[in-house]
């Protein structure tokens, strides 16, 4: 009797295992193509089916896929970038430009923050009554902007 109960057991366990090994086709497959109300209410013997027995939960999932055939086939808008957080962080060339400007720095704008870049930015700072550490923070920025355009005349 033991033997016999341990082998149905071996066979249920193994009809399970085959079972699991079953692959779907694509379960996605059913919400790519809308399927209209007088399709759900055939049944598969063709048999037509009255609208009030359509059950909510298929019109919900009908109406779904309808929504997202929709949302597919709508352009997406394009996004744009969200501006960056904090303070206006300045390019090298414009420093050098608006420390040019104002007569602080003579050399080449190439965009590097060199030695005589700093030491323009300390000159101006020191100029200006500002904190002199060399780097060009947002009170330093604002004093400094304002040279980034040549003055006319000169």
């Amino acid at each position: 009797m033991k033997r016999f109960g341990f082998t149905v057991l071996i066979l249920a366990f193994g009809v399970y295992l085959a079972g699991c090994g079953k692959k779907q086709e694509n379960p996605d497959a059913l919400l790519q193509e809308p399927i209209s109300l007088e399709a759900l209410s055939t049944t598969s013997s063709g048999e037509q089916v009255k609208a009030a027995e359509v059950k909510p939960a298929e019109q919900a999932a009908v109406s779904s896929a309808t929504e997202l055939k929709t949302a597919e086939a709508k352009p997406q808008a394009k996004l744009e970038p969200l501006p960056p957080q904090g303070p206006y962080k300045p390019a090298v060339t414009e420093i050098q430009s608006a420390l040019k400007n104002a007569g602080f720095y003579t050399g080449n704008i190439d965009g590097k923050m060199g030695p005589m870049t700093k030491k323009a930015i300390e000159s101006f700072q020191k100029a200006n009554n500002l904190k002199v550490d060399g780097k060009v923070g947002p009170k330093t920025w604002a004093a400094l902007s304002k040279h980034l355009t040549p003055a006319a005349g000169q």
